[in-house]
């Protein structure tokens, strides 16, 4: 999981960055719910960042005008950020896919990453329903999602989504190949839960914050420590399921290897139901860069009706698993 730090300014970009965030997002939180940051706020966390860090801008509650939207993400574009959220309160379903195939057109010649955004807690402003993100995500063509929170009264993103709920949905972004972010006033108690989940990214503020308020500046060594317990869960060092090893009997003609190393976990997953799709006869043993992108393995599994044979954890800390096409 990539650990994405919300700043206002330079001075918290440098603390992310001095924390270990893998994404500094740049956002305006004094404007309405939350707002985007002015450009010339962008272009110097751009300029500062180093290019293996991805620098994200956040939109946030966009307004139901396809054209403001489209010049918006253009020029998130322009400026070189790794991926723009556009983000849907009080919006028709229809308007939100034709605001975000808008924007994804107006990234066209640019490297910038379409990301849709829906939150939990919309149906207290009797908004876009966030069960619909997937079809969201699918419909406007976007290139990733998150699933965010707008309320300021403490209650955070499980208050209104369960575990369950969340897992079905990072799986069904993970499959589709788009990336999975999930956000809303996280805090370190929640790390279990989000391990099991294991979106490709979380993100965070007010946990990283000085005093854990969102109000109060970001601090390195409140990210560090955020990051280290990413870390921990990520490599197994603090299980958060149980990974049984089991053996059963069964026939395959042929064996494949594919190699998760330096791969997203959707990546992976699409490149397993490809070769399934094409060859339901021979093994597959998928080598798995970390415990927890193993949970994502074994429900697609389960989903699909595959059969898992073996899990093996070596020694540098990757599973190999075994799986036998149904």
């Amino acid at each position: 999981m990539l650990l994405m730090v919300s700043v206002q300014n330079m001075k918290e970009a440098k603390q992310a960055l001095k924390g270990n965030a893998d994404i500094v997002d740049v956002k305006n939180l004094q404007e309405a719910l939350v707002g985007s940051a002015h450009p010339w706020l962008v272009k110097e966390v751009r300029d500062y960042v180093p290019q293996e860090t991805h620098a994200s801008v956040t939109l946030g509650v966009v307004p139901n005008q396809v054209g403001t939207v489209a010049m918006a993400v253009y020029s998130a574009g322009l400026l070189n950020a790794t991926s723009v959220k556009v983000g849907f309160m009080k919006t028709e379903y229809q308007m939100a896919v034709d605001i975000l195939l808008a924007s994804k057109e107006a990234l066209n010649g640019t490297e910038t990453k379409l990301i849709g955004s829906l939150f939990a807690d919309n149906s207290l402003y009797d908004g876009l329903d966030p069960n619909k993100m997937v079809d969201l995500a699918k419909d406007g063509q976007c290139d990733g999602f998150l699933i965010d929170t707008l309320t300021k009264d403490g209650r955070n993103l499980f208050d209104f989504m369960s575990e369950e709920i969340l897992t079905d949905i990072v799986y069904q972004g993970k499959s589709m190949g788009v990336s999975t972010a999930l956000s809303g006033h996280l805090r370190l108690d929640n790390l279990d839960e989000l391990a099991r989940i294991n979106p490709d990214i979380v993100g965070v503020r007010g946990a990283v914050c000085s005093k854990g308020e969102r109000g109060n500046s970001v601090y390195w060594e409140a990210v560090a420590k955020f990051r280290k317990e990413l870390d921990l869960r990520e490599s197994g060092e603090i299980a958060v399921r149980d990974l049984h090893v089991t053996i059963n009997g069964s026939n395959g003609d042929g064996w494949v290897v594919i190699d998760g190393t330096g791969k997203s976990c959707a990546s992976i997953i699409l490149e397993l139901t490809q070769q399934v799709g094409k060859d339901s006869s021979s093994f597959v043993e998928v080598v798995m860069p970390d415990i927890l992108n193993t949970y994502d393995v074994m429900v697609w599994a389960q989903k699909s009706g595959h059969k898992v044979i073996s899990q093996r954890k070596e020694t540098n800390g990757s599973v190999r698993i075994l799986v036998q096409p149904g």
